[in-house]
């Protein structure tokens, strides 16, 4: 259980919004009906939700005063002190109307005034009116990465060479896949001198089953996915009603104009009024990068991979693009801060509705509040955000998936416990690794982390390194080099392998007839992984919040990642119902299978030896000599390499022989079991 000890506080000012607003007595039960979650707050804006019955009144009065009165007296007495600039319901009325209702959405509604007027007095102020019944300041979300970029516009001899001799998966032609270690790791040094083989995402075994389906979309609730980036746009999520549909025209009714590739919720949810959603470009290409982790298109001869880029045959998952960050002011000709829109809670609500009403099945999210420790109860009290994302986890999934799942990075700010709105105990959230299985420094950790996944560590590099031929960090798409790709790290990288992965697990599902709900896609995650604890020992390099180098104990960490890494191909495993073994590489060794096959294996009998493998499995994993089961019941195998491969284990069900037309006798009985040689040693370290 996520767990935050941290109470939810509100500050009131006792001073005035203006000066001319006279001073107002509210009691504490009004008070509580405030709900603040960051300790950065937009200025010059307030949400609020209104009772059922009010809200009819609302938007009665909305419509006839051009949006800047309610209709409800003492409301609009609020708004005409605080110098109302607009007021609009934050959730957008489309062909899904009906159902918004019923979940409450049409009572949300987003407030913009004087940028001078005290924030925490108009909170007040609007609490103090009967017909609210939550009064939400407007958070600021922050990108949750490391602002670390590599330049790799041009190629040295020498980062050739070493990315000729990685070749780490042969099916693809993707020539910078070598530099993709969080994929396929090699335990090559050119990456980083302490490398551990096994240390990734094991993508290259998961790929041999599925690439990515295209009617699995991911919504990148981030910064803009450069849609025409040449190892994207095979992969982006089309809007074929409106891209074959008249200009200036909803054309298939959700609610938003020429909505080709996703929506730009920045310019979207300006106070006066500009419904603009072409995508665009900021300063900043966090969601480009993430977006290429997650589906960048696979075996096209270009660049690097995607986890769910697919094969190069038309297939992979599709990335919706839901922009809620932009760095600059789009906009300088329209009135108001850029901070009234970027990256706030108003945006972010907006594009989890529109994930949900679109088909998304997954919600990639590398963002957080700012700063503020809260708790699951205060979260669940009430918030924008919440109602969009519970809409989107009952309603998401398209025609893939029952619900959507969103899936959460879980901060860089080197605390002891996880960002929300990642924290909260029903969505996923992801710390991050680096390429030697060890905690990168920046990482959070602690209450409301979930799962692990390789996010990077350029510390290794930089300080242990100096003179490798490539990049400890994550390497995808960006449009800000001129290569169009570069490193970055952060637990904001970490994030989309899962949601990769996620997509292939659905894609996956729908290959062998299966539908998978939102909780049966969370469990298959959470119980995908390996053990992270036992690399929580000694120390490393890392930096102080203030940029200053210190050591860090990696102890500090056990316990507190998460359930453990990820591993693509035991969640392909999952899904399809097949158990799954670790064992340990270079060791003969005799491992427990009673829980992959049910029973007592020692008091069963198995047929021809109980294994059957074939030599292209076998080979996958270096195998060598026989593969049996023991007279006690145990597999026998020696792996000399990492990765993952099927057997067969066959047994007789009812007795100790076969039944025949002359005898009575038992069942044979198959069961395939997945072999994962994660490269652990003996005695719990690595060879």
């Amino acid at each position: 259980m996520k767990k935050l000890i941290v109470l939810l506080s509100v500050a009131l000012c006792l001073g005035c919004v203006k000066d001319n607003i006279e001073s107002v007595s509210v009691s504490k039960p009004e008070l509580a009906k405030i709900v603040a979650l960051s300790d950065d707050n937009v200025q010059g804006s307030m949400i609020v939700c209104f009772d059922e019955q009010a809200t009819t009144r609302v938007e009665a009065g909305v419509t006839r005063s051009g949006a800047t009165r309610s209709g409800i007296e003492k409301f609009d007495g609020v708004l005409e002190q605080i110098g109302a600039i607009r007021m609009e319901r934050i959730f957008v009325s489309n062909r899904f109307e009906e159902r918004l209702r019923s979940e409450g959405m049409h009572r949300w509604y987003v407030v913009y005034f004087d940028q001078d007027a005290d924030l925490n007095k108009a909170a007040e102020m609007f609490a103090g009116v009967a017909e609210v019944e939550l009064v939400q300041y407007n958070a600021r979300m922050q990108h949750i990465t490391e602002p670390t970029v590599a330049d790799v516009s041009t190629t040295t001899t020498e980062q050739s060479n070493a990315l000729t001799n990685l070749k780490p998966y042969p099916a693809f032609n993707d020539p910078d896949l070598g530099r993709q270690w969080n994929y396929i790791n090699t335990g090559h040094t050119a990456v980083f001198s302490g490398a551990k083989k096994g240390a990734d995402a094991n993508l290259g075994d998961a790929w041999d089953i599925t690439g990515g389906d295209p009617r699995v979309i991911v919504a990148v609730v981030d910064g803009p996915v450069k849609y025409d980036h040449p190892d994207l746009v095979d992969n982006m999520w089309v809007n074929s009603a409106e891209k074959n549909g008249a200009a200036g025209v909803d054309d298939d009714n959700n609610g938003y104009i020429d909505d080709i590739y996703g929506v730009n919720f920045v310019t979207y949810t300006y106070p006066k009024g500009n419904k603009e959603t072409e995508l665009k470009e900021g300063y900043n290409d966090h969601g480009t990068h993430v977006a290429g982790t997650v589906a960048a298109t696979n075996n096209n001869g270009r660049g690097g991979c995607g986890v769910a880029g697919g094969t190069g045959k038309g297939d992979g998952a599709r990335l919706m693009s839901c922009q809620v960050f932009y760095d600059i002011d789009p906009d300088p000709d329209i009135e108001g801060p850029a901070d009234w829109t970027s990256g706030t809670e108003v945006a972010t609500s907006r594009a989890f509705q529109y994930a949900a009403d679109n088909g998304a099945a997954i919600a990639q999210c590398s963002y957080g509040y700012r700063s503020k420790m809260i708790s699951d109860a205060a979260y669940a009290r009430g918030s924008a955000e919440k109602a969009a994302i519970d809409y989107f986890i009952k309603y998401g999934g398209g025609d893939v998936m029952i619900g959507g799942l969103p899936i959460f990075a879980a901060g860089n700010n080197q605390s002891n416990y996880a960002s929300y709105p990642g924290a909260y105990r029903d969505y996923v959230c992801v710390t991050a690794m680096s390429c030697d299985f060890t905690p990168p420094y920046y990482t959070n950790f602690g209450p409301g982390s979930n799962i692990v996944a390789p996010g990077g560590d350029y510390l290794q590099k930089y300080y242990t390194d100096r003179t490798g031929e490539l990049d400890s960090e994550i390497y995808s798409t960006t449009f800000l080099d001129t290569s169009g790709y570069g490193y970055k790290q952060g637990t904001s990288m970490a994030c989309p392998h899962v949601s990769g992965i996620a997509a292939l697990a659905i894609s996956h599902s729908l290959t062998i007839g299966k539908k998978l709900t939102a909780i049966d896609l969370r469990n298959i995650l959470l119980g995908s992984t390996h053990d992270i604890d036992r690399y929580c020992v000694g120390t490393k390099t890392g930096l102080t919040t203030g940029g200053m180098v210190e050591t860090v104990q990696l102890g500090k960490f056990k316990g507190k990642m998460g359930v453990g890494y990820i591993d693509a191909f035991k969640a392909l495993m999952h899904v399809q119902g097949i158990p799954c073994v670790t064992v340990s590489t270079g060791v003969k060794q005799n491992v427990d299978i009673a829980d992959a096959i049910g029973g007592n294996p020692a008091t069963l009998t198995f047929v021809n030896g109980g294994v059957s493998m074939s030599q292209a499995e076998r080979e996958k994993l270096g195998v060598e000599g026989d593969v049996i089961i023991s007279a006690t019941g145990k597999l026998q195998i020696k792996c000399n390499k990492t990765g993952s491969a099927v057997v067969k284990i066959s047994f007789i069900a009812g007795g100790t022989e076969v039944g025949t037309d002359e005898a009575t006798g038992g069942m044979v009985v198959t069961r395939e079991v997945a072999i994962l040689s994660r490269g652990f040693a003996s005695n719990g370290g690595w060879l």
